[in-house]
């Protein structure tokens, strides 16, 4: 007689034994966005980006995956950056630069290999670009026949002004200046790639002016860094002997020259309108703008461009001359 085969009974209810790890393996497949934030940040520490830009960086894409609830990279299309950009109540200038911040983060994650295509490049916010007017000379010399050069800090506010009118420098790179940046006798300011934007060394050329002032307050400032026992080289400090920046959004010189031209009604007398007012001057005097792109450290000629945003009647009056 044939023995009967037993079935073996499992106590165990595993009926959704593969159907639960196929979930599973799809909730983690692809790239965390948190683990691909921290890599890319890290990276970016070490070759020397700014902190601001690095805080924006964690801001911008941290909030888009909260938004849109996105935890792998793959997850990433453009109905949910669209649906991140819907979520803000905030101008579509801002929405730009939000937006600018999260496509640099996918940039980099698709350099590195975690993404295989540039998805998002299509999509853009429309704003309107207002033409932005730079420093003129007329404003900047009325403001430093009315400081007293007497008076150390006013001193040092005249020689950053002239400084960045004559260079286009960032305000971020002057107050990083030190003593050895300053060549007195060749009329040069050497600037190495570690305190600029672009990462890239200049040249830049100051005039007699700007060498005496500079001249009396790197004086200064030796007497003020002994006087209160500070040790540093920086061209541009306090009262008290320290930097005149202790973060991105907190530089005493920029603070300064909003002061001044409140009190002197000056209407473009801050860090930006004196580089746009440097490139502007430039222009007028026959650079082309590949020379003024160099000297103002962008990356993209195409950022020069929009920088010398010139209005209608300027461009009429500039072809003009080729009739």
């Amino acid at each position: 007689m044939t023995k009967k085969k037993e079935s073996l009974t499992i106590g165990a209810d595993l009926s959704n034994l593969f159907i639960e790890d196929s979930l599973k393996k799809k909730s983690v497949e692809g790239f965390p966005i948190n683990q691909a934030l921290a890599t890319v940040t890290r990276q970016m520490e070490v070759t020397g980006f700014r902190e601001r830009t690095i805080s924006d960086y964690n801001l911008h894409v941290t909030h888009f995956a909260k938004i849109t609830g996105v935890q792998v990279l793959d997850e990433i299309t453009p109905e949910y950056i669209y649906e991140w950009l819907s979520s803000m109540s905030v101008s579509n200038q801002t929405k730009l630069t939000r937006l600018k911040c999260l496509k640099a983060f996918l940039g980099r994650c698709f350099d590195i290999g975690w993404i295989s295509t540039k998805f998002w490049k299509s999509i853009t916010i429309k704003v309107d670009s207002p033409v932005k007017t730079g420093a003129s000379e007329k404003d900047i010399r009325l403001l430093l026949t009315l400081l007293d050069l007497s008076d150390f800090v006013q001193l040092r506010d005249a020689t950053a002004v002239l400084l960045m009118y004559q260079t286009g420098i960032r305000v971020g790179t002057l107050a990083l200046l030190e003593n050895k940046h300053v060549d007195l006798n060749a009329k040069l300011l050497k600037i190495d790639g570690g305190i600029i934007k672009n990462h890239q060394q200049i040249l830049l050329p100051i005039d007699g002016d700007l060498i005496r002032l500079l001249t009396v307050l790197m004086s200064q400032n030796d007497l003020v860094r002994r006087d209160h026992r500070i040790r540093n080289n920086f061209v541009f400090i306090t009262k008290n002997g320290g930097p005149v920046t202790t973060s991105p959004s907190n530089n005493n010189i920029q603070k300064r020259l909003n002061k001044y031209a409140k009190e002197y009604g000056l209407k473009n007398i801050n860090p930006h309108a004196l580089r746009r007012g440097f490139a502007k001057k430039l222009l007028d005097r026959g650079a082309n703008v590949a020379v003024i792109s160099r000297a103002l450290g962008h990356s993209d000629i195409a950022v020069t461009s929009r920088y010398l945003h010139l209005d209608k009647e300027e461009v009429a009056e500039s072809l003009r001359k080729y009739l």
